[in-house]
């Protein structure tokens, strides 16, 4: 089960005052999921417009209803399948997302699985356009005191993935993400790497 005050703790260390995120990636495609674009760029880079509309798309994974659209699951490394994409995860937060090939890999399951999803999910059929935005964060967990207050000193260093689809009209503006993950879940103040956050809009 998921935290409500570990996600509203992350959440909190995502705005431009105190933003956790250091790289942005991602995709564009189209109907049938074929590529319209990609980036890749330090988060600093964005115009503050552009950051705004980020977090908020970063945003929404782990401020979902937890539970409910947010919920746990444990990475069974025994299956064949899950090994690869949980060394293809770890691959992208060794290398803060700056490996284009390990990323492609990443837009193309992840683009795949969300239009079957839609397409079992939706009776019209296919969905329209849309985009995949990964996020990069590292968020320095402080101390907390016996009187919840945070003492100065870093109790550990809590670096994560957040993946977002969300839909595109006109010229990439990005909808409400419809799915994603936060990898990996952030439990008890801490990593957890047998768990991965996965996000479902209701």
């Amino acid at each position: 089960m998921i935290n409500r005050e570990d996600m509203l703790e992350l959440t909190r260390r995502m705005n431009l005052q105190r933003n956790c995120f250091v790289r942005i990636a991602g995709r564009y495609c189209d109907s049938e999921g074929y590529e319209d674009g990609s980036f890749n760029t330090s988060f600093l880079k964005l115009s503050q417009h552009e950051k705004n509309v980020n977090l908020a798309i970063a945003k929404a994974i782990p401020f979902a209803k937890t539970n409910e659209e947010l919920k746990e699951y444990r990475i069974n490394s025994g299956e064949p399948e899950a090994k690869q994409m949980r060394q293809l995860l770890e691959g992208l937060r060794e290398c803060g997302l700056k490996n284009d090939a390990m990323l492609e890999i990443l837009y193309d399951i992840v683009g795949e699985k969300y239009l079957a999803w839609k397409n079992e999910r939706d009776e019209n059929g296919l969905s329209g356009d849309f985009g995949i935005y990964v996020f990069y964060g590292v968020y320095d967990i402080k101390i907390k005191a016996a009187d919840h207050e945070y003492m100065d000193d870093s109790e550990e260093v809590y670096d994560f993935l957040i993946c977002a689809v969300c839909p595109v009209h006109g010229d990439y503006e990005a909808g409400e993400p419809e799915c994603g993950f936060l990898y990996p879940s952030f439990k008890d103040r801490s990593s957890d790497l047998e768990h991965i956050a996965v996000y479902k809009r209701l």
